[in-house]
């Protein structure tokens, strides 16, 4: 597997290798042992999520303020344009973000590690997005940022109107967000 890293400290693109021939593919979509040399630590993860949105959907920024969530993310039908927003308050790219296409076509996935909020718009007719977490979903920690939000100013890669769930299309701006003070 090869990593790359991004401009935001912790956000790694992970590259499997793709065994492929006139039968198909093979590729080991994750290992602990490199996953955990990759990030530096020890991660359990404890949650599988299966997702299938339509072109056009936008699902996001959301994280948790407590018990919050990392997330090694793919997608295995379709493309979309995943984002990663810096919400640690002490950290050096607070409030930026790194983005980068997913598909089942380039096979990539993409870690967003605890303290990040995270989104995703569907480039394709459809996608199927999967993605594990290090905690278990919890709604009464759950929050949202503007999808929008010009102080964020996240270039989607999309022309036209998102579809948004009612909570994402009245989430807050960044300046009023929770963000995490650790």
């Amino acid at each position: 597997m090869n990593i790359l890293t991004t401009e935001l400290d912790g956000v790694l693109v992970l590259q499997p290798r793709v065994f492929a021939d006139d039968r198909g593919f093979f590729l080991e979509s994750f290992n602990q042992q490199q996953f955990d040399n990759a990030v530096g630590k020890k991660v359990t993860f404890v949650q599988d999520n299966h997702s299938k949105s339509n072109c056009g959907v936008l699902r996001g920024i959301h994280y948790q303020i407590q018990k919050p969530q990392g997330k090694l993310v793919r997608v295995v039908q379709g493309e979309v344009f995943d984002v990663a927003v810096d919400l640690r308050r002490r950290s050096a790219t607070f409030g930026q973000w790194y983005g980068v296409k997913l598909s089942a076509e380039n096979k990539r996935q993409l870690w967003v590690p605890e303290g990040f909020g995270h989104a995703f718009i569907v480039l394709s007719p459809s996608a199927e997005f999967l993605y594990k977490t290090t905690d278990y979903y919890a709604p009464q920690y759950e929050r949202s940022i503007r999808y929008d939000d010009p102080t964020l100013a996240i270039d989607w890669h999309f022309n036209g109107t998102p579809q948004l769930s009612q909570k994402d299309a009245n989430a807050p701006l960044f300046a009023s967000a929770d963000v995490f003070e650790e």
